[in-house]
Order: structure tokens, then C-alpha cells, then sequence
């Protein structure tokens, strides 16, 4: 596997929380973790914006995807609005998470808890050339089921 380096800052006021790890040696996604300043209350079929207490700067070419994690999902029915999320190059804000109860209880996020996964992923860039028409596939315009 490739690696790469990338700068990360915790916002003042945050040195307890955990920079984002990989939770195995074979893991995907980082997790990352809640900043919130005291318990959030999350009730069903609600939204916050949750803080995280970082920023990053990410190498030209590169993208973070914020993903949520699949046990709070089945679990809780805690997932991400605006998911994947995509965190460019060039962004320099703090990484905030959309979260939305889709359970059927309340969701109490504390401070310091995995609320999240944070993938790099290599991105290209195209120039699009117009065309009259596109070449033909055995598939065509089937979509949606279609396979």
C-alpha cells in the first residue's frame, strides 16, 4: 500500500481528541472522532452539525471522503448526511459532520466518540470533449434495475 503525508491541525481547546487512525492494519477508512463541547442530543429524525477539531491539508491530487460507520448505522440508525462527503485539497476549514438519527431512540454523542471514517482517495481530472453522439454498449440506457 501507498502511503502519503498530509498535514493535520486540532483546533485549539481539542488536545484530548484522538488524530483519525485506522483501527486495523488492513482498515480502509480512519476513524474520526466527535468534538463536541458537551453531550449532543440527537433525536430521531433529527440533524446536527457535529465538530471533529481538525483540519487537514491534503496533497494536490487527493480527496478525504467522510463515510459513516456501518455499526452506529445498524445499530443506532446513526448515519452521515451528504454521504459520501468530500473534503478537497484545498479546503482548509475545520471537518464537520452531518449526522442524522434515522432510529427510533434518542442518540446521545459524547466527546471523544467514533462518529465517523475518513478515506484519501486519488483523484484525476478530465476535460470533457462534446460529441454529437456516444458510442454504443450492449447495455445502452439501461439503468435503474436494469441488470
Amino acid at each position: 500500500m501507498k502511503k502519503i503525508e498530509a498535514l493535520i491541525q486540532k483546533i485549539s481547546g481539542n488536545d484530548d481528541i484522538p488524530l483519525p487512525r485506522y483501527m486495523t492494519n488492513q482498515a480502509a477508512g480512519m476513524d474520526i472522532f466527535a468534538a463536541v463541547i458537551e453531550e449532543e442530543i440527537i433525536l430521531p429524525g433529527q440533524r446536527k452539525k457535529i465538530p471533529t477539531g481538525i483540519k487537514i491539508a491534503l496533497p494536490e491530487g487527493y480527496e478525504a471522503q467522510i463515510r459513516p460507520r456501518s455499526g452506529l448505522a445498524i445499530n443506532q440508525g446513526i448515519t452521515l448526511l451528504n454521504s459520501p462527503g468530500t473534503i478537497d485539497a484545498d479546503y482548509r476549514g475545520e471537518i464537520a459532520l452531518i449526522v442524522i438519527n434515522l432510529g427510533e431512540e434518542p442518540f446521545i454523542v459524547k466527546r471523544g466518540m467514533r462518529l465517523a471514517q475518513m478515506i484519501i482517495q486519488k483523484i484525476c481530472r478530465l476535460d470533457w470533449v462534446e460529441t454529437a453522439e456516444l458510442t454504443n454498449t450492449s447495455r445502452g440506457s439501461g439503468g435503474f434495475g436494469h441488470t
